[in-house]
């Protein structure tokens, strides 16, 4: 905590000729401190920041003028207002999931030698909206583009996994469970329980479900509110990829979804 002395000359640095600079640094991080702990009084603020509550009543005040936090009149703490909801709505709209993932996909096919797809929710299906490919991968089918089922491919169920309870019992009912391969999962209940692991482990895996010889694992994509916005897969043929056997692959293949969602404003708490 700072002194006394320190505390006055902090109160004059705001009208010095650095003030400006320093008063937005301040600004910022008060708008953290609500943003970590919901709320907090003027002086759980200042006893932080080590400054003088009477600087931070005066940034708080800025700040409520903005819009950008606002007192609870009961408590008398302060929290984040709708000002900030604005400026963040904005920003969804900016970012494009294939540009700010493209870097990362290719890292990954790099590194594992496999081709990695990102897909979305379009109609009912999982459609492949980019794709990387491996220096020495065998495959060379162009998958951008293309509709894929749900119920048999890695990023589908992990889309699927992410809907509410009714809105997936909607889409299956629209698209049925039908056999891609003998191994197509086509029994509801089965699924189900499958999507609840999903769920839980925070991937998913097909083996030859939705093409004979082929096997894939996915990750989430995440937006700024948490909600599941794409899906991150590696695939490759069944004769050498057994993806949940592969050294470090579900690391990677998680850090790499994290990473492509910390780009959309995902912040893990």
């Amino acid at each position: 905590m700072a002194s006394n002395n320190d505390r006055e000359s902090d109160v004059d640095a705001d009208t010095g000729q650095h003030g400006g600079v320093q008063s937005v640094d301040r600004a910022l991080a008060v708008l953290e401190i609500l943003a970590r702990d919901g709320h907090a009084g003027v002086s759980d603020i200042a006893e932080e920041m080590g400054i003088h509550k009477s600087t931070v009543s005066r940034l708080l005040g800025s700040l409520v003028s903005r819009e950008m936090v606002h007192q609870n009149s009961e408590r008398g703490k302060y929290q984040l207002g709708f000002g900030i909801l604005r400026l963040a709505s904005s920003i969804p709209g900016r970012l494009s999931l294939v540009r700010e993932a493209r870097p990362v996909l290719e890292s990954l096919a790099e590194e594992f030698k496999e081709t990695v797809n990102l897909a979305v929710l379009r109609s009912n299906y999982a459609v492949n909206v980019d794709q990387a490919m491996g220096p020495s991968t065998l495959a060379t089918y162009d998958w951008v583009g293309s509709l894929t089922p749900l119920h048999a491919t890695s990023s589908g169920k992990v889309l699927l996994a992410a809907l509410p309870a009714d809105e997936r019992d909607r889409v299956l009912k629209e698209t049925g469970l039908p056999a891609r391969t003998p191994r197509t999962i086509t029994n509801r209940n089965k699924l189900e329980t499958q999507l609840l692991d999903v769920a839980r482990d925070g991937y998913g895996v097909v083996r030859e479900e939705f093409e004979i010889g082929l096997n894939s694992m996915s990750v989430p994509v995440y937006n700024h509110m948490g909600a599941v916005i794409g899906a991150v897969s590696i695939s490759g043929p069944a004769f050498r990829f057994d993806p949940e056997k592969a050294p470090g692959l579900l690391e990677a293949l998680k850090q790499a979804g994290l990473q492509i969602s910390a780009k959309m404003g995902y912040s893990r708490r």
